[in-house]
């Protein structure tokens, strides 16, 4: 019989697997802080479990965990980790030191099914799904690498996949991030990025936990964005706008607009003042976050100049628009926005 892997399990989950096991519901918040605050996978060393406990756990259950199989440093300090499943399946996270915050980029997917044009993840296709697990996993496992277990960081689902394409692994790991007794981390801290899934949306609005939301546009035209993002022949840009609009924003949050610069594609300044256009009415609501090119073999697109994207902030931010241009980080390790992929594609 297959034994449960307690890696899996939210803390209600845990709780029920416990009290089969004649354990007390504490005895689940006592693991959690061993898994999550401490790293600690061995039964054995779970030391304010009495002893049969752990005994009856290591009979009926296990914790099974993601592995660290590569890791590489860019000269900015930026660090990129190839990160294994239990089935041979592998994605790559990474760590993004002051930002201001300490940064962790996660996946949410083996792959992509969206394949923007821009991207290196959409090259691969999408292989399978992550489970909650597996999405909390990546965060146990960076986070004790770096030393960052037991301090605030921040985490961005920003990395492989679309997260709103894995919905129910994505919000019960979010339920396991910020459960107390674990990371304990805040809504606030965690930012879900979505090419943006009009139905998925009105779900997440309805969550017990909401991340901030980052939305990815790349274009102010239905015409120039099922070019660049091919799912939207499925839901238009003005579905996804829409939806924006109903999304309830907390005080002092706001939605993220990203927009990925293409050279002599996306970024005239006609195109950042339709951008300007499509956004009207969001008000203090929304910010816009240009995103320049980061190039890689086999991407057809070119990073624009840095007056060609300077012009772009400029002409959005004089329509009235909050921008902020990002900066590129780990581009030297493919490690930047849209460089990752897991294949044996290497700088």
């Amino acid at each position: 019989m297959a034994m449960t892997n307690l890696a899996e399990l939210d803390l209600t989950e845990l709780e029920a697997v416990l009290g089969d096991l004649g354990a007390k519901p504490y005895h689940a918040r006592q693991i959690y802080r061993w898994l999550y605050r401490r790293g600690i996978t061995d039964f054995d060393h779970m030391t304010d479990l009495s002893v049969p406990l752990r005994q009856r756990l290591a009979a009926a259950t296990e914790i099974r965990s993601p592995t660290i199989t590569e890791r590489l440093r860019s000269t900015d300090r930026t660090e990129k980790f190839l990160i294994a499943m239990n089935d041979g399946r592998q994605v790559e996270s990474v760590f993004i030191p002051d930002t201001p915050r300490q940064t962790l980029c996660i996946s949410t997917q083996v792959g992509c099914a969206v394949r923007c044009g821009f991207c290196l993840t959409g090259t691969m296709g999408l292989l399978r799904n992550l489970s909650a697990g597996e999405i909390v996993g990546q965060v146990r496992l960076l986070a004790h690498a770096i030393g960052l277990a037991g301090t605030r960081f921040n985490i961005v689902l920003m990395g492989m996949g679309e997260p709103l394409h894995n919905y129910d692994a994505t919000m019960k790991a979010l339920r396991m991030l910020t459960t107390k007794s674990g990371f304990g981390m805040e809504p606030g801290w965690i930012t879900l990025s979505t090419i943006g899934v009009p139905q998925a949306l009105v779900r997440l609005s309805k969550e017990p936990v909401i991340p901030n939301l980052a939305v990815s546009l790349h274009a102010a035209t239905e015409e120039l964005r099922a070019k660049l993002v091919p799912v939207n022949g499925k839901y238009t840009l003005a579905d996804v706008i829409e939806a924006c609009r109903q999304f309830p924003v907390k005080r002092r949050r706001r939605i993220t607009f990203e927009y990925t610069l293409l050279d002599s594609v996306n970024d005239s300044v006609r195109d950042a003042a339709g951008l300007a256009r499509l956004l009207d009415g969001f008000e203090s609501k929304a910010k816009v976050n240009v995103i320049p090119l980061n190039e890689a073999q086999g991407i057809p697109y070119r990073r624009p100049s840095d007056d060609q994207v300077d012009r772009f902030a400029r002409t959005l931010s004089s329509k009235g628009i909050t921008v902020s241009v990002r900066k590129s980080r780990g581009r030297d390790i493919l490690a930047a926005c849209g460089q990752l992929s897991a294949l044996p594609v290497r700088p």
